[in-house]
């Protein structure tokens, strides 16, 4: 799919339900994935995609520094769900990094590596491995400015197809949507690399 076909697609598919959306996507790639955290709302993209395609490698970047709320959070989604993921964590321990580093604020010259280390190289290092041409992603308008500047579909620098099925979606409505499948969310995360639920983390950039 090139970038010029981009605003007619996402104007069909605006106001489809996510299934839909993530049907009408697998049919345009042959490697799909998903990517997940386990951040707020996560099980929503993690329900719809499996829904879909119940075999869908789910790529889960830990970076060491969840909740044990989140972890939790994890391990029940993979049960319930029977996720078919693949972990990836930083190449040195948090305990490590703890002593060396810490975790830097946003304006310490060693945020960027310690960004690099714990959540860039490891997902690099997935994208590498599963060679994507169609990334579920749960990105949403309102997010981060740059999010805002997405849509349903987008194309990345390496011409991977993103996808994000729940693009309009408000808190509200995915409140619903979890309600109507019974499905547990967890509020209580921690991204190092972010300090400010504002900013961008680096991955979609």
């Amino acid at each position: 799919m090139s970038e010029e076909q981009l605003p007619k697609w996402n104007a069909q598919l605006k106001g489809i339900p996510p299934q839909e959306i993530i049907a009408w996507a697998i049919q345009h790639g042959n490697k799909p994935v998903v990517t997940t955290n386990f951040r707020p709302y996560e099980v929503a993209i993690l329900h719809a995609v499996t829904d879909v395609k119940k075999d869908i490698p789910v790529i889960w970047c830990d970076t060491g520094y969840n909740t044990p709320n989140t972890y939790k959070h994890a391990e029940e989604l993979i049960d319930r769900l029977n996720l078919n993921v693949d972990l990836y964590v930083p190449k040195q321990t948090s305990a490590h990094r703890n002593v060396v580093m810490g975790i830097p604020q946003v304006d310490d010259p060693k945020h960027a590596e310690f960004t690099e280390q714990v959540k860039l190289e490891p997902f690099r290092r997935a994208m590498a491995h599963h060679k994507p041409d169609v990334w579920f992603t749960n990105l949403r308008k309102g997010q981060t400015a740059h999010r805002d500047s997405l849509d349903i579909l987008s194309l990345g620098s390496d011409g991977v197809l993103k996808v994000s099925p729940f693009f309009y979606w408000s808190d509200t409505q995915l409140d619903a949507y979890l309600k109507e499948y019974q499905l547990p969310n967890e509020h209580n995360y921690f991204d190092p690399t972010k300090v400010l639920e504002n900013r961008e983390c680096g991955l979609h950039t």
